[in-house]
């Protein structure tokens, strides 16, 4: 008896010993994290962000944050003057006189405001009430006419669901599957067609994984024709989703087409006139709903791949096939819908024309075109004969590439235009340049090391350009369009940011898989390190093919939770792998028609090169984690390398290709077909089917009303792992769809505690909340 007691205290002291070994993490450490997210450290940035608010003759002012608050800032670039817009003294004691309430010049009361053309005066509200200021007399009074200016302003630019005509006359909008326009003086509203049906209406906005009510539409330049389609769903499978709640749920169901589906959706263009409605069917056999820069034609914000000449005579577009591997240029007369064919292009694996935007235009002056390509490997301009559809000469060369054509001056035939990776260092670098239609003159318009973000003015005589580094703040400069310096903007302080504690993450280069090919990525250690210590590592991947891990490669005081996580005892890395785009053809297509590598034979590789380099870290304890493409690529990295991988949280994954849009895997894989085993091509490239290798500790998080990844994707891999008999953990959004919305902060606590937990092996404080706040500098004092 005395023997068992003796046993059980012993053994009873072993475990308070192991359990008093085991680290435990504290609100406090949370608390210290949280310090690093964006809502924390954006506030701590003075003179950063210039945005823009443009008036006649390419003067703006701009809002600026200080340390004690803010101010307002007004540039003349012909004078090349840049002061304050007003006394900011004298209109605060305005204010003050006007509401009874002291303001500081620095901390003015107000968010939304709006500043007439000749900036002789300020209108605003503040405590319920709307004012108008004069910024010369410096007297305040009450404001009769804001109210309900939001109201006011959406009848005369129409709203959400409206497309404005250029003049401002007209809004064209979508009832009953037909397209109407109403006059926004007169209120009165017209019908332009009469034939549309339920999935086979006109201007029709659904891309399967994206929708709205608003119309797909481009209105001539006079303000007297529209160019759209009629869309032809009546046959496209149906996706459904039901909502959480108590009694019955509501169903939505909406048409989702899949890869190998026998019918898409098809368009059928029309070009509509409206003063006396009329439909002309352009004549072409119906398109896929495709686009040189997506599935969905209105990605870049209005009816893509199609222009109008500037008399509104002729239609120029685009078709996509189904696979993004052909496209046809064409011009369409607007009043007969003839269609003459111009020319084709044929890839073997899939077109793009750029990043972010169409880089095509038809310069029907002229009769030429400007057009994009990768037929040399490398992103470039090429200038075509529009009557014959031959190429009259290679643009832009050489091994960097164009991402974004920012403006064409057809009289002094030149070319603006932004390109990655021709300046030395960081090939993603971005910067600003232009070029003759000839291939000849090509100029910098951006020096300055680091990647340039601009932004030009609505004339298209100046410039904004800002340009950082991860570990350099911006720097904002005001040119022309020569790239001759008019005006030093601001240059951010980060002193007091610096004085948080805070450090910048650490820009890393390393190899590929292929041990040649240079890849780029930036790492997150603890601001407090022990370099006597070893931190596990946490790879927070974005696959592409379409985008990539890092995103912006330039300054930012937060990126997402990275340097919170590593607050916590990590290091972390983001690593842009080989098939990711914005550099060489031959590099975005490595994996092309083989979407499950994910990038992941780079990850592994360039965790273990960046453990040789730094000591500090602990490859034995590799964790990672990512959402939708991200969320793919974690499972795929937990079971394809399960003895490398010992963590992972997989988020709203599109996790088995044949259940996602058809667009996504038609493109980067190819066309669904049947290979010699009876398989299709799809299949090696499904999560579920290797679900059976899990070894380490995985957690699956779904948004159920996901309509852009429906959570059937994660379903399927947790029948798999059930089947398996594997462990997982599983986090569910009952009514949230693909972002989880304000339950992102419960997701990212959530993800704090998993890698803690099982990664770090270290105890967390229970059910943390995170005290998200807004900058208070942006908030009415």
């Amino acid at each position: 008896m005395n023997k068992y007691l003796l046993s059980l205290t012993a053994a009873a002291f072993v475990w308070t010993a192991n359990a008093q070994q085991s680290p435990s993490l504290t609100d406090k450490d949370y608390a210290h994290a949280e310090n690093f997210l964006g809502y924390n450290t954006e506030q701590l940035v003075d003179h950063g962000r210039v945005m823009p608010n443009w008036l006649p003759g390419d003067k703006f002012w701009y809002r600026i944050l200080t340390s004690q608050g803010s101010e307002f800032i007004l540039v003349d670039p012909a004078k090349k003057t840049r002061g304050q817009a007003f006394d900011h003294q004298k209109l605060a004691a305005a204010i003050s006189t006007a509401t009874g309430k002291t303001y500081e010049a620095s901390k003015l009361p107000f968010r939304t405001f709006s500043f007439s053309d000749d900036l002789k005066s300020i209108s605003f509200s503040a405590d319920g009430k709307s004012w108008k200021c004069d910024l010369q007399s410096y007297q305040c009074t009450p404001d009769n006419a804001m109210v309900g200016q939001s109201k006011a302003h959406t009848r005369r630019r129409g709203g959400d669901d409206e497309v404005a005509s250029p003049d401002g006359s007209q809004v064209a909008y979508i009832k009953d599957y037909n397209l109407w326009v109403r006059n926004i003086k007169t209120g009165k509203e017209t019908q332009l067609t009469t034939d549309g049906v339920k999935d086979f209406g006109y201007a029709t906005d659904n891309a399967g994984w994206k929708s709205s009510d608003g119309p797909i539409v481009r209105w001539s330049p006079d303000s007297k024709k529209i160019a759209t389609f009629k869309q032809d769903q009546r046959n496209v499978g149906d996706m459904y989703l039901v909502t959480t709640n108590v009694g019955h749920p509501t169903l939505k169901a909406w048409k989702y087409p899949l890869p190998g589906d026998k019918e898409i959706a098809m368009i059928s263009r029309v070009i509509i006139n409206v003063d006396e409605p009329k439909v002309i069917n352009i004549q072409v056999a119906p398109d896929p709903h495709r686009a040189t820069l997506s599935d969905d034609i209105a990605s870049s914000g209005t009816f893509d791949d199609v222009d109008w000449t500037a008399d509104a005579s002729k239609l120029a577009f685009v078709s996509t096939s189904r696979d993004h591997k052909q496209e046809k240029f064409r011009i369409a007369d607007a009043a007969t819908g003839a269609v003459k064919e111009v020319f084709e292009e044929t890839v073997a694996t899939q077109y793009e024309s750029g990043q972010g935007t169409i880089n095509w235009k038809y310069l029907a002056k002229t009769n030429e075109i400007i057009w994009f390509s990768e037929r040399d490997n490398w992103g470039h301009l090429y200038l075509y004969d529009a009557l014959t559809g031959k190429v009259k000469n290679q643009i832009t060369k050489g091994d960097w590439a164009v991402t974004e054509i920012l403006k064409v001056d057809e009289k002094n035939r030149q070319i603006y235009f932004l390109a990655d990776g021709r300046e030395p260092g960081n090939p993603y670098y971005t910067h600003l340049y232009k070029v003759g239609f000839n291939g000849k003159a090509l100029t910098l318009l951006s020096p300055g090391d680091g990647t340039h973000q601009i932004s030009l003015s609505p004339d298209e005589n100046y410039f904004i350009d800002s340009y950082s580094k991860f570990d350099v703040p911006p720097v904002t400069v005001l040119r022309d369009l020569n790239g001759k310096l008019i005006s030093n903007l601001e240059k951010t302080d980060i002193s007091r940011l610096l004085a948080s504690g805070w450090k910048a993450p650490i820009p890393v280069t390393v190899k590929a898989h292929d041990g040649q090919t240079d890849i780029y990525g930036v790492m997150f250690v603890p601001t407090h390190m022990d370099p006597n210590k070893k931190y596990p590592i946490i790879n927070n991947i974005y696959p592409g093919p379409q985008g990539g891990s890092v995103g912006n490669w330039g300054f930012a005081s937060a990126h997402g939770d990275c340097q919170a996580l590593a607050e916590l005892g990590f290091v972390v890395v983001k690593i842009e792998g080989t098939s990711n785009p914005l550099r060489s053809k031959s590099y975005h297509d490595m994996n092309y028609g083989h979407m499950s590598e994910n990038t992941l034979p780079d990850q592994v590789t360039a965790m273990q090169q960046l453990a040789q380099k730094y000591p500090y870290i602990d490859i034995n304890k590799a964790g990672i984690w990512g959402h939708s493409g991200g969320g793919f690529a974690t499972a795929a990295a937990m079971f394809r390398f399960p003895d490398f991988f010992k963590v992972g949280i997989s988020e709203s994954g599109n996790h088995e290709n044949r259940n996602y849009e058809d667009d996504w895997g038609e493109r980067y894989i190819g066309l669904l077909t049947t290979q010699a085993d009876g398989t299709s091509n799809y299949e090696a490239q499904a999560n579920q089917n290797y679900a059976k290798n899990l070894k380490g500790k995985l957690m699956l998080a779904h948004g159920l009303m996901d309509d852009n990844v429906p959570p059937y994707n994660t379903l399927l891999v947790i029948e798999a792992l059930e089947k398996a008999n594997k462990d997982y953990d599983l986090v569910v959004f009952p009514n949230n769809a693909h972002g989880y919305g304000q339950n992102s902060y419960y997701m990212m606590r959530r993800r704090w505690d998993y890698f803690v937990k099982n990664l770090a092996g270290a105890e967390t404080p229970k059910e943390y909340v995170l005290k998200t706040k807004a900058d208070p500098r942006n908030s009415a004092q």
